[in-house]
């Protein structure tokens, strides 16, 4: 399977702490060469054109292996079935004239609408369950990667684990090479925790707004994704706009 590269990214975020909830320095000096030290690590890192097997990320974050999907597994077929299966049904009620998709405003607001379909119908399989995956905090949480748990039971009791992540993408930009696709490691939101097959299920649309029409899906492997590295300094408005860093309000004129 051949798949284009998406970036994963790794935001170093800014922070203005007061003076009574800074933490103590060891010594400004100790703190700026660190700093200097971790800049010059990652620009010699080569990151704009490097590419990490997405299996190795996800083992390195979580130490859970991604399980490449087998068709000869009746398991793993049963999942790839019942997405399938699912999926269909989700894009015919979403086509409909009187569909609630047609009504919103942005078409990234009709993800949430196409996840829980897929949940409620995958849930009606007796050999599946498909629940919104907790972190490591132990609550379910519905950002970030991945979107659904699947698990599979057999009668014995034996369970294949599944992640699926579903995307809606417009179809003349299939082929394109900017980011649609992330996963953001972090030690209090991490949402994996089984070894785990990983798909996603990518739903297109005609591009049409307010009208859209949804033609087809596509499943891909994630087993055999290779992903990049991102790393960007950010700010927030909070951060931007604190009274340390600002000079002076400007006024419009009366």
């Amino acid at each position: 399977m051949s798949l284009r590269a998406p970036f994963l990214t790794l935001a170093f975020i800014s922070c203005i702490n007061s003076p009574s909830t800074a933490k103590p320095r060891i010594t400004e000096t100790h703190q700026t060469s660190s700093t200097h030290d971790l800049i010059r690590h990652l620009l010699h890192q080569d990151l704009g054109t490097r590419t990490f097997p997405f299996p190795d990320v996800i083992f390195a974050s979580s130490g859970k292996t991604v399980t490449p999907l087998n068709l000869q597994l009746p398991a793993h077929q049963t999942i790839l079935n019942e997405i399938n299966r699912a999926a269909r049904k989700a894009i015919a009620e979403f086509n409909a004239s009187n569909s609630p998709v047609r009504k919103l405003s942005r078409i990234n607001e009709a993800s949430r609408y196409f996840e829980d379909h897929l949940r409620k119908n995958l849930n009606t399989h007796p050999a599946l369950t498909c629940s919104i995956p907790q972190n490591t905090q132990g609550h379910k949480q519905r950002s970030g990667y991945p979107d659904l748990l699947i698990t599979h039971t057999t009668a014995n009791g034996a369970t294949t684990h599944a992640y699926l992540d579903p995307k809606i993408f417009a179809e003349k930009s299939q082929a394109s090479s900017l980011r649609s696709f992330y996963f953001e490691p972090r030690t209090r939101t991490l949402k994996i925790h089984h070894h785990a097959i990983h798909l996603l299920l990518g739903i297109s649309h005609d591009g049409k707004d307010g009208a859209w029409t949804f033609s087809h899906g596509k499943i891909a492997d994630l087993s055999a994704l290779n992903v990049r590295l991102k790393v960007e300094f950010q700010a927030s408005n909070r951060d931007l706009y604190h009274p340390k860093t600002t000079i002076n309000p400007i006024q419009r004129n009366p």
